[in-house]
């Protein structure tokens, strides 16, 4: 699984309408690891297991993760709600 950004964590998180409590609770971290993760907009400095559950929490609302490919790495909804 690659990693994903700040940014495009900050991205989903506002596709899917979720504060970031919503995603805390989501993922099973606290609240101040997602602030964390966001702050950056780059690989943040989070555990492996941290990123994995936001990650998986996100994939679970819709999302999908797009990697770089000369335009940046993104995100996008997956299915429609």
């Amino acid at each position: 699984m690659k990693d994903i950004t700040g940014a495009q964590m900050r991205a989903a998180r506002a596709l899917v309408r979720w504060s970031a409590k919503d995603l805390a609770d989501a993922a099973s971290v606290g609240v101040a690891t997602v602030r964390r993760a966001e702050s950056d907009d780059g690989i943040p400095s989070i555990t492996a297991a941290n990123q994995r559950a936001i990650r998986n929490a996100l994939e679970a609302a819709g999302i999908e993760f797009i990697p770089a490919n000369g335009g940046g790495p993104g995100v996008r909804l997956a299915r429609r709600f």
